[in-house]
């Protein structure tokens, strides 16, 4: 099952992909505009999936969709930093024993073909590709063994990071939780379509045609299943909440000399088996 959330003329929608046609489904079901609602409905999955079956719902096309983020107003996006060892290693941290955990709020959260906005108070606007697992069941003091029974599906995050702000402090909250650089979708896949936790699938970066990035999930540190355990026995996780899992090496205030977005760019993050998170580059408009 492939999941989006969009506006259509003018009005928010759940939108599913059907072969190559885009289906949406809220013209047949007023409960679900996007795919936040489905996952906090006990049943969600189930009536979408009966929807899909019997072909319900109404053509769409693509190029008419705007692209919300995936869940627009999750409650917790919970991001791994340093969770590749090839990026804890260019970066002035060590490897971590556990993993380091910060917050995005929604006020950063863009979908897909929206502009990643460089903010007027830096020139140091960096990409990170992730893999996303969003959770479809409530989750609290989950074990390693049972933890992937609460994922509902996997999506693509862009943690674009704003670094001399993220570097002013130990805590990274500031860098990253600028407005608009936050890119997540655009394509909820659901669990059946993957491997388990999501591992063995290759992520990729690009500014533009030069790969930038160019990793595997399967060389997270923590991965999903590790860290629901780690995170569910302190934070209980529901329904729509977002694991955004971390990036590999390459990113742009590692190299030499470094590579930071401008505008114009445009950034592709691309995972095996889920898609592509295409967004370009603006500055942020002045008052």
């Amino acid at each position: 099952m492939r999941l989006g959330s969009a506006l259509f003329n003018g009005q928010p929608v759940l939108v599913a992909l059907a072969g190559e046609d885009w289906l949406n489904l809220s013209v047949v079901t007023e409960r679900f505009h996007d795919v936040s609602e489905v996952l906090a409905a006990p049943d969600g999955l189930d009536i979408v999936a009966e929807l899909l079956s019997s072909e319900r719902g109404i053509l769409v096309n693509e190029s008419d969709l705007i692209w919300r983020p995936l869940t627009p107003r999750p409650g917790k996006v919970i991001c791994l930093g340093l969770n590749y060892a090839d990026h804890a290693a260019e970066s002035p941290y060590d490897r971590p024993d556990y993993p380091v955990l910060f917050a995005r709020f929604t006020t950063s959260l863009i979908g897909h073909r929206r502009p990643l906005v460089r903010p007027t108070l830096s020139d140091q606007f960096d990409y990170e590709g992730e893999l996303v697992a969003l959770i479809g069941r409530r989750a609290h003091g989950v074990t390693g063994d049972d933890a992937l029974a609460y994922v509902a599906g996997y999506s693509i995050f862009n943690d674009a990071s704003i670094r001399d702000y993220q570097f002013k402090s130990p805590q990274w909250t500031v860098g990253k939780n600028f407005d608009g650089t936050g890119a997540f979708g655009p394509i909820f896949v659901s669990v059946d379509e993957l491997p388990p936790g999501a591992s063995g699938l290759q992520l990729t970066t690009k500014i533009g045609s030069d790969v930038m990035q160019d990793g595997n999930t399967a060389d997270m540190l923590f991965g999903v299943a590790e860290t629901i355990e780690i995170v569910s026995a302190a934070i209980t996780l529901e329904p729509g909440d977002v694991l955004v899992m971390g990036t590999p090496g390459g990113v742009g205030f590692a190299r030499k000399p470094p590579v930071f977005l401008r505008p114009g760019d445009t950034v592709t993050v691309t995972i095996e088996g889920i898609g592509e998170l295409v967004n370009d580059v603006v500055d942020e408009l002045q008052p």
